[in-house]
């Protein structure tokens, strides 16, 4: 691709994409992980990888920008397989287009090749049994990197074989420097309070906190600028929650307390209406009104009983019964607490 091409066609990527690290000193967070890696490539004894973790942790960044600096760009694509094995999980692709990459040597280069299977959770038992043996015969010529999201769907035989890393959820420190770059290359105005409730939405998943930004700067955007500049968008901790449908705190302040103050026909009727009003979904709201209930202080038998409660609620709400029974049954739950609040007392 000409550099008079790569401009506009990096413009119209995803953020996710535009802005993903392309070396190991741009990935923000995980150093120990980063400078134990390093020092594979720089030794040249990269071993099998394995990382799992929640998405959005830099888990396939990692591996990319690693695989950067093993490679320059005309060996990238000869010496890269990458594949998503949520596409590619049966024992056919191993036995095919895995065996076939990993078993051909390259003529004008000693470097071993590397094989990136993301999503390595998705494949089945007999494809990681298949896998496994491949992994142990081509040893000399190939590396693999296996990434996945929950480790206890990886066979111990694949375990056994890779040197494991643990990508946990990004904290806050770690997010906000990355995402005052983007916003500053993009030209957005967006308020601290916005911000921060775009850290809260994203829950430690970067991917999640730049396709919210971008969703509500293209939802919210008032600029005519030709440069594709938005100085003129202010957008505000509203417009993130109103992009996600997510109920706001205020909103959850509320619910909370008509469901522990007013009557039951009451509290129904004010949050059905505000629901309806905002299009929040009730599984968003019981789960806020979960982590808003560890700023009361209720007695621990009540505590216990409420918990138990919502989580009966939300297991119904996932097998797909009515939102409005269940709401029903919400208001209920809180009136027959706040009557065990008095009579304990």
């Amino acid at each position: 691709m000409k550099d008079s091409d790569e401009k506009p066609y990096r413009q119209n990527l995803p953020w996710v994409e535009k802005y993903r690290p392309q070396k190991l000193e741009e990935l923000i967070s995980h150093d120990e992980i980063i400078n134990t890696i390093r020092r594979f490539v720089e030794k040249d004894r990269l071993p099998h990888l394995l990382f799992y973790g929640p998405p959005g942790t830099g888990k396939t960044s990692t591996i990319l920008a690693c695989a950067k600096e093993l490679y320059t760009p005309k060996q990238f694509n000869s010496m890269v397989l990458e594949l998503n094995a949520s596409d590619d999980r049966g024992i056919g692709i191993v036995r095919g287009q895995i065996m076939n990459f990993a078993s051909t040597k390259t003529m004008f280069t000693s470097k071993f090749k590397l094989i990136i299977l993301d999503e390595a959770d998705a494949m089945t038992n007999d494809a990681q049994s298949a896998l496994r043996r491949v992994i142990e015969k081509y040893t000399s010529n190939v590396r693999f990197c296996i990434i996945a999201n929950y480790l206890s769907k990886i066979i111990p035989a694949i375990q056994s074989r890779c040197t494991r890393f643990r990508f946990a959820p990004l904290n806050p420190n770690q997010i906000m420097p990355r995402l005052d770059y983007v916003i500053e290359q993009e030209g957005l105005n967006v308020t601290e309070d916005a911000k921060k409730a775009l850290i809260k939405l994203g829950e430690g998943d970067m991917r999640k906190v730049l396709n919210i930004l971008q969703s509500t700067a293209l939802a919210f955007s008032i600029s005519s600028d030709p440069n594709g500049r938005n100085d003129e968008v202010s957008l505000t901790e509203e417009h993130m929650y109103a992009c996600t449908g997510a109920p706001m705190p205020a909103d959850i302040e509320r619910i909370v307390n008509w469901m522990l103050s007013e009557d039951v026909t009451s509290t129904f009727n004010k949050i059905y209406d505000l629901k309806t009003m905002k299009g929040i979904a009730l599984a968003e709201i019981l789960t806020e009104v979960h982590k808003y209930m560890e700023r009361i202080d209720f007695p621990p038998k009540v505590r216990i009983y409420l918990l138990k409660e919502l989580a009966t609620l939300e297991c119904r709400l996932a097998i797909g019964t009515s939102e409005k029974l269940q709401l029903g049954a919400l208001v209920s739950v809180f009136y027959i607490g706040r009557n065990l609040v008095q009579v304990g007392s």
